[in-house]
């Protein structure tokens, strides 16, 4: 570490740089020497912390994992107001308007860090499995208060959601859709599935 450079919590100043290269270079410029640097420390202070650079991406991942199931009871607790539709397409948006996408990337990309991912998440995608499961819970909640029918298959729907949402926000070198876009998407997979006042 550069002389007379305090790092207040490292874990989360090197999670922050990875999350930054990750989203303006992608997978592919994710290094631990790009990740120091762009945290201003020495090399060394990753390998302090983390086994080797595998070890790192995964605690990131499991990092990111764990924000977006925090996300499920602020998601859940907006059951009953606004707009089932409104709250989906917000969510979604905060969710891949995030580094998500770039998870995602990251993930497949790497056997080594898939492998380790395996251990603690032994399905799906990490991150798009944990969003479904947040969707799904969120969905489940506004049908208990009549706002989605009652024969409704939530199971489909909430990765039905994700997928679609996915694809509108997977260039990470565009400009991200628009809210309509997002919201145009959400209404044609919920379709039938919402009540109607």
């Amino acid at each position: 570490m550069p002389t007379g450079v305090a790092l207040r919590d490292a874990r989360e100043q090197l999670f922050d740089a990875a999350e930054s290269i990750l989203l303006r270079d992608g997978p592919s410029a994710l290094t631990s020497r790009a990740v120091t640097t762009e945290a201003g420390c020495a090399k060394g202070v990753l390998h302090r912390h983390f086994a080797d650079f595998d070890a790192f991406l995964a605690e990131l991942v499991l990092d990111r994992v764990a924000r977006v199931e925090a996300s499920a009871a602020t998601l859940r607790a907006a059951a009953g107001s606004g707009g089932v539709a409104d709250h989906l397409a917000a969510a979604l948006t905060d969710l891949f308007g995030s580094v998500a996408v770039a998870i995602v990337g990251l993930v497949t990309s790497r056997d080594e860090l898939r492998a380790r991912l395996r251990q603690s998440l032994p399905t799906g995608v990490p991150v798009l499995t944990q969003a479904a499961a947040t969707i799904a819970s969120y969905l489940a909640a506004e049908r208990d208060l009549g706002r989605v029918a009652a024969d409704a298959d939530i199971d489909a729907l909430a990765p039905t959601l994700i997928g679609a949402a996915h694809l509108l926000f997977a260039d990470r070198t565009g400009a991200p859709p628009q809210d309509a876009a997002v919201r145009r998407v959400v209404a044609t997979v919920m379709a039938g599935a919402l009540v109607v006042p």
